[in-house]
């Protein structure tokens, strides 16, 4: 076999593109692993809220990211006793509404809790059990939940939402006044949602609690204050 020679400088050249390719490499890798770790970390450290965009309270609304909320309650008119007429002029008051503040957010939810989610699990249980006694108890649950749903479950409540871009709480004000004035105007009847309110909106929106308007501002808050009253 004939042998090989080696030019000393290319292959000195070859040896240092290789050494800095894999260090290149390398360095991508690490970067790419710290950059998962600092990702990581900001996902463990977001809570409910912080996903949300929610930050607090004001006394006007809700603080979400930048902006500022003001919530409007406004009674929904029973359009089924109504004549085609008196329809055809909600409607038309409506569209001045949305003419007049284009930037106004429109929400339906349930006015109670919704149950049809545990109905869904019960009526599975109720195929998958064998024993009939268990059957029994949980065709009561089941009939149960229906009777509630019936009550309560079947009102909506409809909410008309300002979003205030400025910080200033003299101008949400502001906003939030011409806002209801727009709406009242047009015939509806409309009511500025209190804290209490807000907060039993979201409670029934994340399936939290029916009683939304009892929980604290932060978690914990109430054994605070039983505390510091032991020790007045």
């Amino acid at each position: 076999m004939g042998s090989v020679t080696l030019h000393p400088i290319r292959t000195l050249g070859l040896l240092l593109t290789s050494f800095v390719c894999l260090r290149n490499y390398y360095d991508m890798e690490e970067k790419h692993k710290m950059r998962k770790s600092r990702i990581k970390k900001k996902r463990k450290g977001k809570s409910t809220q912080d996903l949300i965009g929610i930050k607090t309270f004001t006394k006007n609304g809700l603080k979400v990211g930048k902006d500022e909320l003001v919530f409007f309650m406004v009674q929904p008119t029973n359009i089924s006793v109504l004549s085609h007429i008196n329809i055809e002029i909600k409607i038309r008051h409506l569209m001045m509404i949305l003419s007049a503040v284009p930037d106004i957010e429109i929400t339906c939810t349930d006015s109670c809790e919704c149950f049809d989610t545990n109905k869904s699990y019960i009526k599975d249980r109720i195929e998958e059990e064998s024993n009939e006694k268990v059957r029994k108890i949980l065709n009561k649950d089941l009939k149960f939940l229906d009777s509630i749903q019936t009550e309560t479950s079947t009102a909506r409540q409809f909410l008309f939402i300002a979003r205030c871009k400025s910080a200033k709480s003299e101008n949400v004000l502001q906003k939030a006044n011409r806002v209801e004035k727009i709406i009242a105007d047009q015939g509806f009847e409309v009511t500025r949602m209190s804290k209490g309110d807000i907060k039993r909106f979201l409670a029934i929106y994340f399936d939290a609690s029916m009683n939304g308007d009892l929980m604290p501002d932060y978690d914990g808050e109430q054994y605070i204050s039983e505390a510091e009253n032991e020790e007045a």
